[in-house]
């Protein structure tokens, strides 16, 4: 086979493997524990999971902040820690942190880029978000602390 054969052939499959890329889906990114699969009137059991805190990643570097203007704060994993999926569009919507007061921080991660983050609730030390109107989709969420690589266990909950 001549050099010229040969370029065309390499040539030729890098076109081809480009092209299949192309229209290989983006598979979506999995999370490190429980995924909430969620419609309007969900029972308590489905709005609840469990897990820990850990990693070094600056969660900051999902989203500065919210379109509220709240920071996004602390340390995470780089892969999310749930992944919220909503069947259809939620009219209010609160995800709450329990770690039996220990200060962590959330970042969730909506359809179309939207970001949400949260810290204390309150005097509570464990974050929450809520806000009105949840479009259906795809969230991932990640549960964050200050101290980078701390690891407490904690219960996520969505309540409508």
């Amino acid at each position: 086979m001549s050099i010229s054969t040969a370029f065309k052939f390499t040539t030729l499959g890098c076109f081809i493997l480009l092209s299949a890329a192309k229209v290989v889906p983006v598979l979506a990114e999995s999370a490190n524990f429980r995924t909430l699969n969620l419609s309007p009137g969900f029972s308590r059991a489905a709005g609840t999971a469990r897990g820990f805190t850990g990693g070094s990643y600056s969660l900051p570097s999902i989203a500065n902040s919210d379109r509220e203007g709240k920071r996004c704060l602390g340390f995470g994993d780089t892969q999310p820690d749930h992944i919220m999926v909503l069947q259809k569009d939620f009219s209010r919507l609160q995800l709450q942190v329990d770690t039996q007061g220990k200060d962590t921080t959330l970042v969730v991660k909506g359809p179309n880029n939207t970001v949400l983050c949260g810290d204390d609730t309150g005097s509570n030390k464990d974050a929450s978000v809520s806000q009105p109107k949840w479009s259906a989709g795809t969230y991932e969420i990640w549960v964050g602390t200050f101290d980078a690589g701390a690891r407490w266990k904690y219960t996520l909950t969505a309540q409508q």
